[in-house]
């Protein structure tokens, strides 16, 4: 399945069954969990993503998940937490939070469908509630490594790992 066979148009189905085309299309290994849940898993340029939809039908909300492999240990949770202060005060769709038990960070954002739109969930917004969700991870995972690993405040963290580029090298 190639993903521009899905340019331009909406599909009339259920979000998770969108979210299987588009895991495919790009060839990424996904499982299902009935009618309420999928996951699946990519590579990014600083580590491997878990991805998870979670569909609830009756209520019409879509909330997507994207994991980035970090843990993080006990005595780092309070820096943590000031880190994700900081960075959702940036975004504009979805934020970050911590699972407590685990101490995983992840990516979380809720989307309310649209009862009265007979379009559903289109791949093209597949697309982007999933490139959204790994573009933050992306230009994020760099300030939980300085937190984490490198000894830096979350705003030093945040200064270091959001340097715009001037020029060409």
């Amino acid at each position: 399945m190639n993903v521009d066979e899905y340019t331009g148009g909406s599909i009339a189905s259920a979000p998770l069954d969108i979210l299987e085309d588009y895991f495919d299309a790009h060839g990424w290994q996904s499982e299902r969990n009935g009618d309420e849940e999928i996951a699946a898993s990519t590579k990014g340029s600083w580590t491997q993503y878990e991805l998870r939809a979670l569909w609830r039908k009756e209520d019409r909300v879509l909330q997507f998940l994207a994991l980035p492999d970090i843990r993080v240990p006990e005595e780092k949770k309070g820096l943590v937490y000031e880190a994700f202060g900081l960075i959702n005060e940036q975004l504009w769709l979805g934020h970050f939070e911590m699972w407590a038990a685990s101490g995983m960070i992840l990516f979380r954002h809720a989307a309310l469908l649209d009862p009265t739109s007979e379009a559903g969930f289109s791949f093209e917004q597949a697309e982007t509630l999933i490139e959204a969700a790994l573009d933050e991870c992306e230009r994020f995972y760099p300030v939980f490594q300085f937190v984490l690993w490198g000894d830096k405040s979350p705003s030093e963290a945040i200064e270091a790992a959001l340097v715009d580029t001037v020029g060409e090298a």
